[in-house]
């Protein structure tokens, strides 16, 4: 699949299809295709798949484009201001992204999942929920950040702590935990609330410069 990303403010991408190609974009991320383009709801691991996700705020259904025309193409966007950035699967491994941050994926064997935060203060507490979305196989998704990216790479024992909201996605090996930021002044007066977003690599994460508001008590209550 050939892709172009444009804009400066709120980017968006334009996929250029052949026939037999598909694409699993987010919900309401459609911004313009031709008339050749075939799209549907579909939900990603059937039944249970659609339990998962309504749990994760990403919304039951994911959007599905495919055409079996020649020279067709479809304009995506995240509807907010922010960019996109490649995750190359193969090369990256599989990302797991928090609520907002996955726009598209296209390629062979995908495999699109929600799964369970594996800590349970990192779930209750972590800002982005217990449910998380997961891609794998091979191809390649597109991650929106709020604002701009931050890229680390993180070493095997690694660690960062990230203020809640501005985490985007991290490598599926990464290890995502909380911890507390210590001290009655700056629980009251720092604005990033009782916890940060700990990290452990090895692997690849992406921030967001500008905090994501997930509209949970839990997130409220970590800043």
């Amino acid at each position: 699949m050939r892709y172009s990303i444009s804009g400066e403010i709120a980017q968006s991408v334009r996929l250029e299809f052949e026939p037999g190609e598909f694409v699993w974009c987010s919900k309401g991320g459609l911004m313009a295709y031709t008339p050749g383009i075939q799209w549907n709801l579909r939900v990603p691991g059937g039944l249970g798949g659609a339990v998962r996700r309504s749990l994760s705020g990403e919304g039951v259904a994911l959007t599905y484009l495919q055409t079996d025309q020649p020279n067709q193409h479809a304009l995506l966007s995240a509807n907010a201001p922010g960019h996109l950035e490649v995750w190359d699967l193969e090369n990256d491994g599989p990302v797991t992204t928090t609520r907002g941050s996955f726009l598209c994926a296209w390629g062979d064997d995908l495999d699109i999942t929600v799964t369970v935060a594996r800590r349970a203060g990192a779930a209750i507490f972590g800002g982005a929920g217990l449910f998380l979305q997961t891609v794998s196989g091979k191809g390649t998704v597109l991650v929106h950040a709020s604002g701009d990216f931050s890229e680390q790479r993180l070493a095997e024992g690694e660690q960062i702590l990230v203020s809640t909201g501005n985490l985007a996605a991290f490598s599926s090996g990464v290890d995502y935990d909380i911890q507390g930021v210590g001290g009655c002044r700056k629980i009251l007066f720092s604005g990033e609330g009782f916890f940060m977003t700990r990290l452990t690599g090895p692997g690849r994460v992406l921030l967001q410069t500008l905090k994501r508001q997930y509209g949970n008590a839990a997130a409220s209550n970590a800043g």
